[in-house]
């Protein structure tokens, strides 16, 4: 559910949770990754109740991470598909899985990111994009951005 407060905060994590903070917001844009277009696959990946699916679908389409698409007008039927906005959560979400697995998987990964060809597991680390090397604590910061442009 939007945070309307938090959607408007000066903090771009605030702003961020606002808008897709919500679990279930969460979960779906994980199944949209994992190729999920259709109200029933979203319901029965994550078994959330249809009342809060179709509010978070609605909520997700009007901040422009996903599109509703439809295909088929008798009865209306729709689709939703990731946005460049929403395809752009690709790198939090897998950030999210690996801190996951790390601190919260005792019975080992459910779910990690692998080479295709090889079928290697991957680490996603951060990397400065102008010089390829890893973010890490100590070397890097946040600061206050600059001022908005008027």
């Amino acid at each position: 559910m939007k945070n309307e407060p938090l959607c408007h905060a000066p903090c771009p994590i605030a702003r961020s949770l606002g808008r897709i903070g919500d679990s279930w917001s969460i979960m779906i844009l994980r199944d949209a990754f994992a190729g999920f277009t259709r109200f029933d696959e979203f319901q029965k990946s994550s078994n959330v109740a249809p009342n809060i699916l179709s509010r978070r679908l609605k909520e997700l389409v009007d901040d422009g991470l996903l599109e509703k698409v439809c295909y088929s007008s008798t009865p209306p039927r729709y689709e939703y598909h990731l946005t460049p906005r929403g395809r752009d959560f690709r790198m939090v979400l897998l950030a999210l899985a690996e801190w996951g697995n790390r601190h919260f998987a005792p019975e080992g990964r459910q779910m990690q990111l692998v080479e295709m060809a090889t079928q290697r597991h991957v680490e996603p680390v951060m990397v400065d994009k102008a010089t390829g090397e890893e973010i890490i604590p100590g070397k890097y910061a946040m600061v206050p951005g600059p001022p908005p442009r008027r």
